[in-house]
């Protein structure tokens, strides 16, 4: 007999977990499914607040603003961060169990399947398989990183995005492929640690971005010693006397001690039986939904990462909460906001909401810009962050305010969401 609820979530991630907890709020069983241990998903474990613990504890502990006042340079910051890092994600991790427990939902490991639109059988391993049932199901499986065929990702010292944080020591110089957001990330902390560090890829730094704005932080890069190598690409990347060779795209070549590949993310769909379910997904893989985030399939929800970019933490909760809320017609949430802020915590931080000066000029609008630099600004030259700009995009006739792009350090605290409100 399978056990029956109301709905069933598949992946414990920020989506996941936000979604199951929307529903049993409104007093509906649910059951969350998840192939590991703990919930959280990589938000928790290997991304997103890892990361961000250690962009602050490399701040802090590497002389860069306030805390240059004290001078020197830990002599080996990297176990401190590690630390640092596995205090933090245990904090958040439990803080996620404690949110589930909280609202009564069940959780089971193992790896989910789905048999029909509604019915789904659960891998527990060691030959063990349950089968449960629910008129909605939520896939919330997230994704992982993309591997290139040309990289070899086999190599000890080539990594991505999520086992980076694994390596024993920092090492001393690092080849970043890729200038999204992860890898702005880890460019500027490598760097902010002492490494030498080059970034690689695309027309310019984060291809969301302003363009002017993007060539501020290329500047900022510049001045805190990151090599950044705009429209290149790495063509092969082989070992030579003991050190890895990239090969560019230029002709140029590069020898480094590691390599870190971040070139965009893949649905983690495998195994989950989406086609059989008759759940569409596009040419890259990723689930189709409509502004309901409702799939091709009845009763067959999706949300997060699974469904594609922009893959942040903070738009997939939301994602979800508007998906169970339109499910099972609660009230509460409609729709995602329409201008959802867009932040990267590099150093310095990067942060936007609304149009880019290009995307106004494509669409035929009139504008004006207004900039102001922070190293005008007495609050940035006191705190020991001169480097960035502040820039607002408005329709010529009526002054509406457009777009508000922001490169330097708190960008995300002059609240590039409270502007626009």
């Amino acid at each position: 007999m399978a056990a029956k609820y109301d709905l069933i979530v598949i992946g414990a991630g920020p989506a996941g977990e936000k979604g199951a907890a929307q529903a049993a709020y409104f007093g509906k069983r649910v059951c969350l499914v998840d192939c590991h241990p703990r919930p959280g998903g990589i938000a928790v474990s290997t991304a997103g607040i890892p990361t961000k613990t250690m962009r602050e504890g490399a701040v802090y502990l590497c002389g860069l603003g306030q805390s240059a006042l004290a001078g020197g340079h830990p002599h080996d910051p990297w176990p401190l961060l590690m630390a640092r890092k596995i205090e933090v994600s245990e904090l958040m991790t439990a803080a996620v169990e404690r949110n589930l427990m909280r609202h009564g939902i069940e959780r089971i490991q193992g790896r989910a399947r789905l048999v029909s639109p509604g019915r789904v059988e659960i891998d527990q391993g060691r030959g063990e398989h349950l089968m449960v049932e629910s008129e909605v199901v939520l896939l919330a499986s997230g994704s992982r990183p993309r591997h290139p065929p040309e990289i070899p990702m086999d190599d000890p010292d080539v990594h991505d995005a999520e086992n980076i944080l694994e390596i024993e020591k920092a090492p001393e110089s690092l080849l970043v492929i890729g200038s999204g957001p992860s890898g702005c990330e880890y460019a500027s902390i490598f760097a902010a640690l002492g490494m030498r560090v080059t970034i690689v890829g695309g027309s310019h730094l984060l291809p969301s971005l302003d363009t002017e704005m993007a060539g501020v932080l290329a500047e900022c890069f510049n001045a805190f010693g990151i090599r950044v190598i705009p429209m290149a690409s790495v063509a092969a990347v082989a070992r030579a006397n003991g050190q890895l060779k990239a090969r560019l795209s230029d002709g140029h070549n590069l020898r480094v001690q590691k390599v870190l590949v971040v070139v965009g993310r893949s649905p983690q769909t495998e195994g989950l039986g989406l086609e059989e379910a008759g759940i569409k997904l596009d040419s890259a893989g990723w689930v189709c939904v409509d502004n309901n985030y409702v799939t091709s399939a009845s009763g067959v929800l999706a949300a997060g990462d699974v469904i594609g970019p922009p893959s942040l933490a903070s738009i997939a909760m939301e994602q979800a909460r508007v998906a169970i809320c339109h499910a099972f017609g609660f009230e509460y949430k409609s729709a995602t906001d329409r201008f959802p802020p867009t932040y990267i915590f590099s150093i310095p931080e990067v942060a936007w909401v609304g149009l880019t000066e290009e995307q106004a000029r494509a669409a035929g609008i009139s504008y004006e810009v207004g900039r102001c630099s922070f190293n005008t600004n007495a609050k940035a030259r006191i705190e020991g962050f001169p480097d960035g700009l502040i820039k607002l995009v408005f329709r010529v006739s009526d002054k509406v305010l457009l777009g508000i792009h922001i490169v330097g350090e708190l960008a995300r605290k002059p609240a590039v969401a409270e502007l626009v409100r």
